[in-house]
């Protein structure tokens, strides 16, 4: 008996701007609208164009920002915390939004990095299919394995619209999952400190 042969997986590579745009015209189909009518005739494009905008962070090596440190810090060995950076970001689930701000932390050995390289690693991962509690520890474990910093402390605190918009439909809740290593994890002064500096308590 012939066996049947296995289908290739479709990856990135082989699925170019056309059938993006098919797919999107089928979408448009099944929730009952024409895509042929003028005001849709373009949508196609413009969706395929901001996904490739959105999910911009598959093509991007977060490590890579953090490559380039600064060692003539006159002996500061004291916490960098970063706090409000903004994310936009997708549920891996529903494909729904995901809308809120990181907050980083960490206690340097010898070497410190520029502070938009940190809010470049947040983009880099939140613009990828992601959960939330996912995005933080692979925040946190990149900066731990690349500055190599006595501690990291990553604090996430977002609204998801899988939730605020379909389902349970509840407006104006957040969540927040954090993420601690070394000192922040070891250390409860360390970490207090830490919630602190981002005011955490307050609504930050």
């Amino acid at each position: 008996m012939k066996k049947t042969p296995k289908t290739a997986p479709v990856d990135q590579q082989t699925v170019d701007q056309d059938r993006a745009e098919e797919a999107i015209r089928t979408l448009l189909r099944w929730a009952g609208e024409d895509p042929t009518r003028e005001g849709l005739l373009d949508t196609p494009k413009r969706v395929a164009e901001a996904y490739r905008d959105w999910f911009s962070g598959y093509a991007i090596d977060p490590a890579e920002y953090l490559g380039r440190t600064f060692e003539e810090v006159a002996g500061y060995d004291e916490m960098v915390v970063l706090r409000d950076i903004p994310f936009e970001s997708f549920c891996e689930h529903h494909m729904a939004p995901i809308i809120g701000r990181a907050h980083i932390g960490y206690l340097p050995t010898n070497k410190v990095v520029g502070i938009s390289k940190l809010a470049r690693v947040v983009d880099a991962y939140a613009r990828r299919f992601q959960v939330q509690e996912k995005m933080t520890a692979q925040i946190a474990h990149c900066i731990g394995v690349v500055l190599k910093p006595r501690g990291v402390g990553v604090v996430i605190d977002a609204v998801h619209q899988c939730m605020t918009t379909r389902g349970v439909h509840k407006r104006g809740v957040s969540m927040i999952t954090s993420q601690m290593l070394g000192t922040f994890r070891e250390d409860a002064r360390t970490r207090a400190e830490f919630l602190r500096f981002i005011d955490i308590d307050n609504g930050h």
